[in-house]
């Protein structure tokens, strides 16, 4: 922290920082508790993107990468516990502003503003970590204020606080994208600054029954194993159900046992009516869903072509036509 920067805290009990004469009120770290359980590869390099090897070297930004529900924000919870930092969590919408992701003035006493530093900007002053989540849902302008953060420069600029912040040697930042459609694409200079790419993959089946365990040891070990056969098949099938789906289907079914004791519903009626309820009823029959999406992704057909609409596929004006098959053909009627 630089000369013109001191840190108090009020009697509220919310930090403050002052920069260039503008008082910033900092955020909270998340306290989340959870355990980073198997695929240790991917926390190694989670871990070697933040390692500083030299006085001139950088740490990276990497991009953590996997469906939905799959543990990205799990890995950087569990990274920054190794390496005894604060996380800052900051949730990407696509109506995200430059302002939102750096100061947001707020109407105080007496009409006096405040400014509020975000889970961003807190970690940078205070040697945080920053996960961007869902990064690929925000926009390009709103990734334009961030370019300076996330190359050799280390700063971002705050327009509507009128002042510059520099980051701590200590802060480190991740970013968190689905594999989906996003809502903004974003540019390629800022994707370039946002390497390399961590994908994480659906877990095997004894991490997968580890990992509901560990968040539901008060779970009946029956359901457990329904639980897990269940979504190693749906990623077999590469369906997108997770083990986020597991867990909130494990919870409703314990509960719908749990809710009348004097006539308890049997497990397997629990489990279920639990599946069908959070994942729909299609999901009752894996293998009709796994093929009902290949026919919706257009099943073993390959795409047609302008040239389809005009000949058949046979006609020597086809732009596929094949003069040698068709010689061949010939042949062999013969």
């Amino acid at each position: 922290m630089s000369s013109s920067e001191s840190t108090n805290k009020p009697s509220s009990g919310q930090q403050t920082v002052e920069i260039e004469g503008i008082t910033l009120y900092l955020g909270h770290p998340d306290e989340s508790k959870t355990e980073w359980i198997g695929q240790t590869e991917v926390l190694k390099q989670l871990l070697a993107c933040w390692i500083v090897v030299d006085p001139r070297d950088l740490p990276l930004a990497p991009r953590l990468v996997g469906s939905p529900g799959i543990g990205k924000t799990t890995l950087a919870i569990s990274a920054a516990k190794h390496r005894q930092q604060d996380l800052y969590v900051y949730q990407c919408t696509a109506d995200t502003r430059p302002e939102d992701l750096l100061i947001t003035p707020v109407l105080g006493d007496q009409g006096r503003i405040l400014y509020h530093a975000s889970p961003l900007v807190t970690a940078m002053i205070k040697g945080g970590i920053c996960l961007l989540d869902e990064g690929n849902r925000m926009n390009e302008k709103s990734w334009a204020s961030l370019a300076p953060l996330l190359d050799h420069r280390r700063y971002v600029e705050s327009i509507i606080a009128g002042i510059t912040i520099h980051a701590h040697p200590d802060f480190r930042c991740a970013v968190t994208m689905n594999e989906d459609e996003s809502t903004f694409e974003i540019p390629d200079y800022i994707l370039s600054r946002l390497q390399p790419t961590l994908t994480l993959t659906h877990p095997s089946r004894d991490d997968e029954l580890a990992i509901l365990q560990y968040h539901l040891p008060f779970v009946d070990a029956e359901l457990l194993d329904l639980t897990v056969e269940f979504l190693q098949k749906a990623h077999e099938l590469k369906l997108d159900f997770s083990t986020r789906d597991g867990i909130n289907m494990l919870r409703y079914a314990q509960k719908r046992i749990a809710s009348d004791p004097d006539h308890p519903l049997n497990k397997d009626e629990a489990w279920h009516e639990s599946l069908e309820r959070c994942l729909g009823p299609e999901a009752l029959d894996l293998e009709s869903m796994a093929e009902q999406r290949k026919q919706d992704l257009g099943g073993n057909f390959l795409p047609m072509g302008l040239g389809d609409f005009f000949f058949n596929t046979n006609d020597p004006l086809h732009p596929d036509f094949d003069e040698e098959e068709d010689e061949d053909e010939e042949d062999d009627r013969y």
